[in-house]
């Protein structure tokens, strides 16, 4: 099994995981926004009465309203990335890896608008009469190629390729994961069994996505707007109880972009370019723009103009990532722990035993250390034996976990206090049944925004903030993904195939609360990029025409509303 989750590793570092797949999908926006002009910034307007259904004739078809469509996609990208996906970003780049993904989600709105509009505009009547959309039919209707009398038949194929990585996407982003992230989180906060919170969750998504578009569409537009004031609200009361900290946040992740992060506290500093790397990575996978997966939940909306629809999902980056993670950000800079060391178990994946003793506190070391991170300098990994007296290591060389120096570590078995000798080999320790580490060291992802959280007038209350927040969040997108993944199972083989797709799903959906999901974290890198790159290349071949949509619907828009200015082109 690990041999197969390194195969998919390096498969997904070529892809998903490149430099030239982050350059394509941010190029994408970027020439779109160009293009047409800017349309996130003067079409903004527009889209919040659409929203409200400004725009609506009797008769248009559909199975959902926009506000329903909107919140259907939002439940399946605002999800774990908005509370651990920032917190991985600061730590990782700075408060400037902040500003990156605010101008990602600026460039990703303008994707967004694209891929939905041309999605809905070649939108299918299934055979048990719902409305089935997504990329994978403009692919087909309009990225064959004919050579004289023969058609080769491209779109075909990247629609079959698209509709494929989207079920796999729907088990390795939207299921397994999600429950895999609720049942850790329930257990962790109030000791609720595994299994228990899998099968209870189980039921109910099943009994969710079995009533299909119009059931999943009520779910959501209930949940998004419940799930988003709580966290709101909770975020708020941090920022607020810090207030003195607002100002310093904000000049940080505008006054670090140019300069890079000084070291501070345990955080060693962070380079302009791995601040720009974090941020655009980190802001691109948050709101999903580009990848094609919101354009399915946007096709059932009821609209007679596909540039409607397009306008509503204009509003999904500036939702996601611009309100809902800046707030994030916000949090974990105000509250000051992000640089703070804290008390945690230790994952094998943060650490690695440097030879000799190094500290954060002294200036030569740091800037090994720092350059150590960058990859600009090697530093010798401890090799040999360490000797453990009582849970202490003696002669301890560097314990480096979190990209910090760990503070107070000790050793466990069973979670008594360890005596004897345990082997390391290049930094890494030898593999022992029952065996832990715990420690002082800077912390990441969900459980470092858990902790600012508790930074308010809730104190300790503060960290349920976050599980019920990711409860929420997490179970909202596996509903919306259960969508996508059934209208990938349409295109492909028809309506008779998506009762078997959900069973699947759900059973596992309930497995995966209590096995292991690490290869599929991996899977799902990999099925993103084979979603992301047929979609791109779609849209970027389309953009001539939908240049041409824009403007007729400009032109009907201002036959309808005569007295109203409109945005030119």
């Amino acid at each position: 099994m690990n041999k197969l989750n390194d195969i998919l590793s390096l498969i997904d570092g070529h892809i998903g995981g490149s430099q030239w797949f982050v350059f394509l999908l941010l190029g994408t926006g970027i020439f779109f926004t160009v293009y047409l002009k800017f349309p996130q910034f003067r079409y903004l307007k527009h889209s919040l009465r659409i929203v409200r259904g400004k725009f609506d004739k009797e008769g248009d078809e559909g199975d959902t309203s926009h506000f329903q469509a909107l919140t259907t996609a939002l439940s399946g990208t605002v999800g774990t990335g908005n509370i651990a996906g920032v917190a991985l970003a600061i730590h990782l780049g700075g408060p400037a890896a902040l500003f990156w993904m605010l101008i990602t989600a600026a460039v990703g709105m303008t994707t967004k608008f694209v891929e939905v509009t041309l999605s809905h505009k070649y939108r299918e009547k299934a055979a048990d009469g719902s409305i089935a959309g997504g990329p994978m039919y403009f692919m087909k209707n309009r990225l064959n190629i004919t050579i004289g009398d023969n058609v080769i038949k491209t779109g075909t194929f990247l629609g079959g390729l698209f509709a494929v990585a989207t079920i796999l996407s729907s088990f390795g982003t939207g299921s397994l994961p999600q429950i895999n992230s609720i049942s850790n989180s329930l257990f962790e906060t109030f000791g609720i069994n595994h299994m228990l919170t899998g099968g209870v969750l189980a039921v109910l998504l099943g009994l969710v996505i079995i009533g299909g578009i119009k059931r999943i569409a009520k779910v959501t537009s209930r949940l998004v707007p419940l799930m988003a004031i709580i966290y709101f609200l909770g975020a708020l009361a941090v920022i607020l109880f810090n207030y003195e900290n607002i100002i310093p946040s904000i000049s940080a992740i505008v006054g670090d972009v140019f300069t890079g992060t000084a070291a501070m506290g345990g955080f060693l500093g962070g380079s302009i370019a791995f601040a720009f790397n974090r941020g655009v990575n980190r802001g691109l996978f948050s709101n999903e723009a580009g990848q094609g997966s919101a354009p399915i939940a946007h096709a059932a909306a009821r609209a007679h103009e596909p540039v409607s629809e397009g306008l509503v999902a204009l509003l999904e980056p500036f939702i996601d990532t611009i309100i809902i993670c800046t707030l994030t950000g916000l949090v974990l800079l105000s509250s000051g722990v992000w640089t703070e060391k804290h008390e945690n178990k230790f994952q094998d994946a943060d650490l690695v035993i440097l030879e000799g003793s190094y500290s954060d506190q002294n200036e030569t070391d740091r800037k090994k250390l720092f350059n150590y991170l960058a990859g600009e300098e090697e530093l010798k990994t401890f090799n040999g034996k360490l000797t453990v007296v009582n849970g202490v290591i003696q002669n301890q060389p560097t314990f480096f976990h979190a990209r910090s120096v760990a503070e107070e570590v000790k050793i466990f078995v069973n979670n008594q206090p360890y005596n004897g000798d345990i082997t390391v080999k290049n930094g890494k320790l030898g593999k022992q049944n029952g065996l832990t580490i715990s420690g002082k060291s800077l912390m990441h992802s969900a459980p470092l925004t858990t902790i600012a959280f508790t930074r308010s007038w809730f104190g300790e209350s503060g960290k349920y903030i976050v599980s019920i927040g990711l409860l929420m969040f997490a179970f909202s997108t596996a509903i919306s993904w259960s969508y996508y993944g059934g209208r990938a199972v349409t295109y492909l083989v028809g309506v008779k195939g998506v009762v078997w797709y959900r069973l699947i799903y759900v059973i596992g959906f309930f497995l995966a609360s209590f096995t292991d999901t690490t290869i599929v974290w991996t899977l799902s890198g990999i099925t993103i990029a084979l979603m992301t790159i047929p979609n791109l290349i779609g849209i970027l071949f389309l953009s001539k025409e939908m240049k041409g949509e824009v403007k007729l619907f400009w032109e009907e828009y201002a036959r309808r509303f005569p007295g109203e200015k409109v945005p030119k082109g």
